[in-house]
């Protein structure tokens, strides 16, 4: 008996450790740089959004653009400005906000970096404020600091 209340104890200090680590990572990955670039990035991209600039929010997205969305399907490139446009051709506007606590960034080797979170839409249709919550995932390429989107993945729609 007092083996398996060892076990238990172990086992349960073992796994408090272990998601105190993953939190202070997690804490520690907000102060980097890379963070700092990734959320500065995210911000000019969805001003642009949210100013209806389709001209400068392609400038953030590579030409080989992949696009998943749970409710979707997988489009590229030409599909996903033409889903914009007729998103700012509507009667309201949709705007957009990242909830700023929920953002992750993790460096790729080689590479540039994913961004992880959620983000609201939100928009006045019939007199009535309509918010909708949402998770992301995006792939950033890094070409000689040049920052684009290669990779988009839209879920929990």
């Amino acid at each position: 008996m007092k083996k398996l209340v060892l076990f238990f104890l172990c086992t349960h200090f073992y796994f408090y450790a272990f998601t105190q680590s993953n939190e202070e990572k997690k804490a520690v990955v907000k102060e980097t740089a890379l963070y700092k670039k990734v959320f500065t990035l995210d911000s000019a991209l969805f001003a642009a959004y949210n100013s209806k600039n389709l001209a400068v929010m392609k400038t953030f997205f590579t030409k080989d653009l992949e696009w998943y969305q749970d409710n979707g399907g997988l489009i590229g490139f030409d599909q996903v400005f033409m889903n914009f446009q007729s998103i700012f051709n509507r009667d309201y506007t949709l705007t957009r906000s990242l909830i700023k606590e929920t953002l992750e960034v993790h460096p790729i080797e080689g590479y540039g970096a994913i961004e992880v979170g959620s983000h609201q839409f939100k928009h006045i249709e019939n007199g009535k404020l309509e918010t909708g919550t949402f998770k992301f995932l995006m792939i950033w390429k890094n070409e000689n600091g040049n920052w684009k989107i290669s990779r988009v993945i839209s879920y929990d729609h």
